[in-house]
């Protein structure tokens, strides 16, 4: 079977979803020259009517995607960097989230916003290299992070097939990630489902994004003295509560890998929902970035406030008493 790579999964979902469907189309900054990988080749085989370079104001591209999509359109808009989503956060929660729920279901704003390495990448510093999509999930607009090539593919393509605007951060630590598959099996990934990529009976382990590949890794590492069920959400919005109880009734252990700053982030949600639904043996324990992290550009630095495999390895075994 042909290797498909995280990058090249979005790139072929979006080409598919152009040819599919002529309302898509794609915006943003230099996306014709697909800086980001992740568009390359659609301005030749789709031309510049529906690849369309913006000018530098994320507040005016993301306006006028809301205006194409309330009439009749299926924009695509692409983001270089996750913390411009805050120079258009009034665009997309404000406006394009509350359309439809202020219309009664009358109006449709079907805008998918795509960010193509979101959270720290090797020396991109503070203002590069936020991961905010627990911003989103709390103001209630669907958001999508995912883990694998094939979820990147799947949930790409729901979320341009969504009525609803929907927010799809992929992790730039796992832009480089590659799985063996038959493109043939490649299809659309429901919102609100999330995956077990390993069972477990001991614990329960809730990744987000890329961090769900360090969940594994660590998974095999205690294979000998620990059994670890591994557990991607896949949307941090809506959450799969339902998947996350079913894995808790098993194992009665939580440990959630979460790379976001602690204050009033996913992890969070997670430990408290669990808390109030199921019946844990031990208090759930979190592994995060720190409080208010701002990261910084030394690359020694920028991995210190990063939540990595050792501290992963320390909470599963603190909720098991060990």
């Amino acid at each position: 079977m042909p290797w498909l790579s995280y990058q090249k999964a979005l790139n072929r979902a979006l080409t598919d979803e152009l040819a599919r469907d002529p309302a898509v189309f794609v915006l943003g900054e230099d996306v014709r020259v697909a800086v980001s990988n992740v568009t390359a080749g659609l301005l030749k085989r789709f031309g510049p009517d529906r690849v369309l370079d913006a000018p530098l104001s994320e507040q005016a591209f993301t306006g006028f995607a809301t205006g194409a999509a309330l009439g009749g359109r299926r924009p695509v808009v692409e983001f270089q960097i996750p913390a411009l989503l805050y120079l258009a956060f009034e665009q997309i929660v404000n406006q394009a989230h509350k359309f439809s729920l202020m219309t009664g279901g009358q109006a449709r704003v079907p805008v998918t916003y795509l960010v193509p390495g979101s959270g720290s990448r090797t020396g991109w510093a503070g203002q590069h290299s936020d991961h905010p999509y627990a911003l989103f999930a709390h103001a209630g607009v669907k958001t999508v992070v995912p883990a694998t090539p094939e979820d990147a593919y799947g949930l790409l393509v729901t979320a341009i097939r969504d009525d609803d605007p929907v927010v799809v951060f992929a992790p730039a630590a796992a832009l480089a990630v590659r799985v063996d598959v038959d493109f043939d099996t490649l299809g659309p990934v429901p919102l609100g489902v999330g995956r077990v990529h390993r069972e477990g009976e001991d614990v329960t382990v809730v990744a987000v994004g890329h961090l769900v590949h360090d969940a594994l890794a660590v998974a095999e590492e205690l294979a000998g003295e620990v059994s670890v069920e591994v557990f991607d959400p896949r949307t941090a919005y809506p959450f799969d509560w339902d998947g996350l109880a079913a894995s808790l009734a098993r194992t009665r252990r939580l440990v959630v890998l979460d790379d976001a700053n602690r204050m009033c982030g996913l992890a969070a949600e997670v430990l408290a929902c669990a808390a109030e639904r199921s019946d844990l043996l031990a208090p759930p324990v979190r592994v995060t970035r720190p409080d208010g992290t701002v990261v910084p550009f030394a690359p020694a630095l920028d991995r210190a406030v990063q939540p990595d495999r050792a501290q992963l390895v320390a909470a599963v075994r603190k909720v098991l008493g060990r």
